[in-house]
């Protein structure tokens, strides 16, 4: 086979190094457009996961690339004057030079061509006179560029700036620094990666560089030109971190990161590798590893596979998910960084375990494992910030520890969520809501919610919804309520909500929001505007007083609401129902008071909110749920998520429940677990006020990891729930909890250990004659 590889990186030198290896009867042929001893960048860094990949493919690489490690356990966080230390982690990293001239040796040996300071010929010529053509030709790949229309890239820049510059300092381990100027937070990141050197790379968001005067320091640089009175000036900024160590450059300017994705990866017998196919940002990890990995893949796939379309399909298929996956959580971290400002008013304890948890991969458990006392010292800060509670202490998890929402006393950090189970008939609960909602309560969450309770007839979504709008339906709530606090420490609250334009459907498991084949009552919304253009019906635009009555029956939902005895009332701002669609400019299009500006567009909601509360008892906690993205272009965003959670804070909420979406049926979700922790975490750590996280919460890992670093302060979760409706106990079984914040009822008492599941074995023979002692933290720091 004729291989042709655009691109002599370590990406590209290292999968014509794995393909000759497998054939050697492959002729390959590298073109580099640099010198072969020029290089950008300075340090890589690599896991242990994709070093025993190498290890496997090329031992003599592997032993070449061993003989330069750095090696090192530890990531200091130094914030506030403190420096915090997490072990266990494990990081190798060499030189970006010395890596190219490993794989340019082993080219040598195995007789693969590689011609430097050479442009390559045109792709189309390569492509036809050879069987398969390599793109590695990096982040502004031209070959990316000229076949567009196949590969369907996204290219995303990002709010930061950055500067990847090294220094003759040597850092021992992993280093944030975080920095409070007069201009806002900066960050540096540094690494060692030899004797001599380590890479240190300063990031700011955008409006912090131009506040810092970065702007207006670099004049036009040539290609390859340093920005140097930059240097300058980050060499002053972070003096107190840099001592008299140098910054060094090497085509160090200011760049925002780029995120590349591509819909597809090949184009006939052209493909794409390393960051001409993906991009992922620099805080989680390297983009030479991710590189190599596709090498690995893409010459094992070609030697695996018996055409070139299967290995190319191959590759394709089984690069892609690992990449998607490490993009994920390369953009929770990036928009980690991004926000950093919204962090710094954290505990230092809680400030790292944010950074140390920040793009989701590692979690409480991971660090748990990782650093023991690390993870100890911030389960002690947390719990001294809680109230006293006999049966607690320092050791007790976080979702175990109590909450008190306005006067309301919950026993942990748990909410069961709200969930729609469409089974009322004329809006009554009957014994079916009874056994969930109560078996909920038994499970031993802090606080079980109802599904969205319609305040009318017609404010239903389906006709299988519940509703609380008359006296029977109230009394029927009591049971429930009555149960629950009889039989349960949980609290028990209703979520109000009318369905706006999304009503008069069919149940869920019969076509959710289409609409009834008969007997369908008129919609109102804000303005006429249906769902579903074509499929729902168009809804009649609500005139004042028609609002007023709508209001009216929110209040009168809400005073039966407290005859029902609930504890709590959250108001559905929500998914696109009816006040929730006057929040969204989606769907809300007036042009009197109640539409334009957000301002106007949350008039009504508020006012809604208002008469509720005074109706309500002034003891009993008013939470609101909102949509705090539209998942779409002109529709509510972050930032107005902020606001709109400060408005209903001013008017009297104790909390708000965040979730998004579910305005449009043209949204473009970005789903994946916890995917709407970070709208809670933004509006928690701006506004000032607590937050409910849902959304794909699905461990207590998970709950865990969210409520220590701060992103939340209860965790509401749901399928897990109907999964298992005893899973707080369980959680509280598994992480070895038997305290105040887990009550298991008193007939249930045996059974809150876990049990066996299977043969165990039986007790183990004493075979030291000196016992090694617990196990600790590894700590190991590089030590040339």
């Amino acid at each position: 086979m004729r291989i042709a590889v655009i691109g002599g990186g370590p990406g590209g030198l290292y999968f014509s190094v794995l393909a000759k290896q497998l054939g050697p009867e492959h002729d390959i042929t590298v073109w580099e457009r640099n010198a072969h001893d020029d290089t950008f960048g300075f340090g890589v860094v690599f896991s242990d996961e994709t070093l025993g990949g190498i290890e496997h493919a090329d031992p003599a690489v592997h032993r070449l690339m061993e003989a330069e490690f750095a090696r090192w356990d530890d990531i200091d966080v130094h914030y506030r004057g403190q420096v915090l230390t997490s072990g266990g982690h494990g990081f190798a990293a060499l030189s970006r030079r010395r890596l190219l001239e490993i794989l340019q040796q082993r080219c040598r040996d195995l007789g693969v061509t590689v011609h430097f300071r050479a442009e390559a010929p045109d792709v189309a010529q390569l492509a036809a006179t050879h069987d398969l053509v390599v793109a590695a030709d990096g982040l502004n790949s031209a070959v990316r560029a000229k076949y567009a229309d196949s590969f369907r890239p996204t290219l995303e820049q990002r709010s930061c700036r950055y500067m990847w510059l090294g220094t003759d300092k040597v850092f021992d381990a992993f280093k944030f620094y975080v920095l409070e100027t007069p201009y806002g937070v900066m960050q540096g990141h540094g690494y060692p990666f030899d004797a001599h050197g380590s890479t240190f790379i300063a990031e700011m968001h955008e409006d912090v560089w131009r506040r810092a005067g970065f702007d207006s320091l670099a004049g036009p640089l040539a290609p390859g030109e340093s920005d140097e009175r930059s240097i300058e000036r980050v060499k002053e900024l972070f003096a107190a971190e840099l001592g008299d160590s140098s910054l060094l450059a090497n085509n160090s300017k200011w760049i925002s990161f780029t995120t590349v994705r591509n819909d597809s990866w090949r184009h006939e017998n052209i493909v794409l590798l390393g960051d001409a196919a993906h991009t992922a940002h620099f805080s989680i990890g390297s983009g030479t590893k991710l590189a190599m990995e596709d090498a690995l893949s893409l010459a094992a796939c070609l030697h695996e596979r018996p055409t070139l379309d299967e290995a190319l399909t191959a590759y394709e298929s089984e690069r892609k998910s690992v990449v998607l996956s490490t993009q994920r959580a390369a953009q929770a971290s990036l928009e980690w960084f991004e926000n950093l400002g919204q962090y710094v008013g954290q505990a230092p304890e809680q400030f790292a375990f944010n950074i140390m948890t920040r793009s989701r991969r590692v979690t409480y458990d991971n660090l748990k494992l990782r650093d023991p006392e690390f993870v100890a010292r911030v389960d002690a800060w947390f719990a001294g910030q809680q109230p006293a509670r006999d049966g607690d202490g320092p050791a007790t998890p976080p979702m175990f520890h109590p909450f008190r929402l306005g006067e309301l006393d919950l026993a942990n950090r748990v909410v069961v969520s709200a969930m729609d189970m469409y089974r009322a008939v004329d809006g009554l609960p009957d014994d079916f809501h009874l056994v969930h909602l109560g078996g909920k309560a038994l499970g031993g969450a802090g606080l079980v919610m109802t599904e969205m309770v319609c305040v009318s007839e017609t404010g239903r979504i389906t006709p299988g919804c519940a509703g609380i709008w008359n006296r029977e339906q109230t009394a029927a709530w009591r049971r429930v309520t009555d149960f629950v606090h009889r039989e349960s420490q949980a609290k028990i609250g209703i979520q109000l909500g009318h369905s706006g334009r999304k009503g008069s459907t069919r149940l869920m498991w019969e076509g959710i929001d289409r609409p009834l084949p008969d007997g369908n009552w008129e919609l109102v919304a804000p303005s006429a505007l249906p769902y579903r253009e074509g499929v729902n019906q168009t809804p009649r635009e609500l005139t004042p007083d028609e609002m007023e009555l709508i209001k009216e029956q929110f209040v009168e939902a809400a005073r039966n609401a407290d005859d029902a005895g609930f504890d709590l009332l959250e108001l559905h701002c929500a998914h696109g129902y009816l006040l929730s669609s006057f929040i969204s400019p989606i769907s809300n299009h007036r042009t009197d008071i109640y539409g334009g500006s957000l301002r106007n567009r949350l008039r009504y909601p508020l006012e809604v909110f208002a008469a509720i509360r005074a109706a309500w008892p002034a003891h009993k906690p008013l939470t609101v749920r909102i949509s705090a993205t539209d998942w779409m272009e002109d529709g509510v965003t972050a930032d107005d998520a902020v606001e709109i959670a400060r408005a209903f804070a001013g008017a009297g909420a104790a909390a708000i429940d965040v979730s998004t979406g579910q305005v449009s049926p043209l949204e473009k979700p970005a789903f994946g677990r916890s995917y709407q922790t970070p709208y809670a975490d933004r509006i928690r750590n701006l506004a000032g006020i607590p937050t409910i996280a849902v959304g794909v919460i699905s461990s207590y890992d998970d709950v865990n990891s969210i409520l220590l670093a701060g992103r939340a302060d209860l965790c509401a979760l749901g399928r897990v729930h109907l999964y298992d409706p005893n899973w707080t106990l369980h959680a509280a079984a598994e992480q070895s909890y038997d305290g105040p914040g887990s009550i298991w009822p008193d007939p249930w008492r045996a059974g809150r250990r876990k049990p066996q599941t299977g043969r165990t074995d039986g007790p183990k023979p004493r075979l030291q004659l000196i016992r090694e002692g617990e196990p600790t933290s590894r700590h190991v720091r590089w030590r040339p």
